[in-house]
């Protein structure tokens, strides 16, 4: 997809379409699947698991450095630029949004404003994996869908809560103090001749 310069806008995941019975395009919207960045180290777990698979399968990934979902960097470095910029173009072109993630990984955005699906322009489709006993497998189920309009959802992601502005000054006070008025430190004549300050 290119924006109004002819430059990249990125790659869409999924481009969904109708058309009517001679093939002609109707409509069409986008759908993105997020996944998670992770942190930590993936590669010593699985050394660990190889060196004894049989006596090492349950082996809890709970271990100092384990890889764990790193859902902070996945919203602001990934999900927000991609919605703003890829996003920004389907608003204008007035056409409708889906994203796919993981519910733990919503979980983590702050509470976006809902509409109606009629209102929205964006559909939030939640997967979480669910156990199923019978076969001990476990199926990844659509487990919730929210609809937002484009622009009170991204507000919401992209806007941090502010905190105590009294805090903040405090250490900038302190960082110009540092600044204006340094420590007394010994000269350097006075280390070198043994003169205690």
């Amino acid at each position: 997809m290119k924006d109004g310069n002819g430059q990249s806008a990125g790659n869409i995941d999924v481009v969904l379409v109708s058309y009517d019975e001679r093939g002609k395009l109707i409509d069409f919207g986008s759908l993105e699947v997020q996944g998670v960045y992770i942190s930590g180290n993936v590669r010593n777990p699985f050394i660990h698991y190889m060196a004894d698979t049989e006596h090492h399968a349950n082996t809890p990934w709970n271990g100092p450095n384990y890889p764990r979902a790193d859902y902070l960097s996945s919203s602001r470095k990934r999900l927000a630029p991609q919605l703003l910029y890829k996003g920004g173009i389907f608003q204008q072109w007035k056409r409708k949004q889906a994203v796919a993630l993981h519910k733990s990984f919503y979980d983590t955005l702050p509470e976006l404003p809902e509409v109606s699906p009629a209102e929205a322009d964006i559909a939030w489709f939640l997967y979480d994996l669910d156990h199923v006993p019978q076969e001990n497998i476990f199926r990844l189920d659509r487990y919730r869908t929210v609809y937002t309009a484009f622009e009170p959802a991204m507000l919401k992601i992209t806007s941090a809560p502010a905190g105590p502005v009294a805090e903040f000054i405090a250490h900038l006070q302190e960082k110009l103090d540092d600044q204006l008025n340094p420590p007394d430190a010994p000269a350097l004549q006075d280390i070198l001749n043994g003169v205690d300050q």
